[in-house]
């Protein structure tokens, strides 16, 4: 089924998913329509991705069917009283702002309003996202299920209690960061001992995805799956050792931890 996507604010989260929906054939270019204040930044997704854009907030309200609200935080009251009188009863608005409950985005409209809110990370820019969601009690299941198909079009999800929201944006939003610091730092590893660094960015990371495919679809524990590269007396234990020692499973514990204080701060 058609629909109109909307997008308020033009942000790297916002250019992620539509990179995301475009490279999948998910929703058409011709479909989608993004306001923003600055031209410049509209000009470019213009140019990059071949949309609709407007400086008005309210013409992506009365012109979508799903409305996501890709700006900061602060500015969400400010959006939802420009557009809430504008929006269908039954246009969707996703809230994928960190911090900010479906209870406040309800209060915000002060009117019946399907909300749901998302998680998404930037790899669903190139189809290989992960997006968590929850839902207000306006949904009926097949309205949820019609949503779950629009992300899953581009995206992996999982519906989750809207109290899980926060650690999901831990690890899931703002873990790719970690993954690319990774990435870096052993990457940096074999240019210090010779290899070219383009060559040590490609052998990673595709070890990286390689690591993450065989948990997806194994179905074996990360502890059975390390002990399995892990020989008797080998490298690969001295260098678990190592990291151990260093501590590396506490450092991405306080990582996760860190995530969250400021959240709640």
């Amino acid at each position: 089924m058609k629909q109109n996507i909307g997008f308020i604010g033009c942000g790297n989260m916002a250019k992620a998913l539509i990179n995301g929906m475009i490279q999948t054939d998910s929703v058409n270019p011709e479909n989608i329509i993004v306001s923003n204040p600055s031209m410049p930044k509209l000009n470019e997704v213009r140019e990059k991705f071949n949309i609709n854009i407007t400086q008005n907030n309210i013409t992506v309200a009365e012109n979508s069917d799903v409305v996501f609200l890709s700006v900061k935080p602060n500015k969400y009251t400010q959006v939802i009283e420009e557009i809430r009188n504008y929006i269908r009863e039954d246009t969707i608005i996703v809230n994928i702002a960190a911090g900010v409950s479906i209870a406040e985005c309800e209060q915000f409209f002060n009117r019946q309003t399907k909300i749901v809110k998302a998680m998404p990370n930037t790899p669903v820019a190139v189809g290989a996202g992960m997006i968590a969601l929850s839902f207000n009690k306006t949904f009926t299941n097949q309205e949820k299920e019609k949503v779950e198909l629009l992300f899953n079009s581009f995206s992996k999800t999982v519906v989750i209690d809207e109290s899980l929201m926060d650690i999901e944006g831990a690890i899931g939003g703002s873990a790719p960061a970690f993954v690319y610091v990774f990435i870096e730092a052993l990457a940096d590893s074999a240019v210090m001992y010779g290899m070219p660094r383009d060559m040590a960015y490609r052998i990673v990371a595709q070890t990286v995805l390689g690591a993450a495919k065989m948990v997806l679809e194994s179905g074996e524990h990360p502890a059975k799956l390390k002990d399995d590269v892990c020989s008797p007396y080998g490298t690969t234990i001295q260098s678990i050792a190592s990291l151990e020692e260093h501590g590396f499973r506490n450092a991405i514990i306080q990582a996760v931890k860190a995530n969250l204080n400021k959240l709640n701060s």
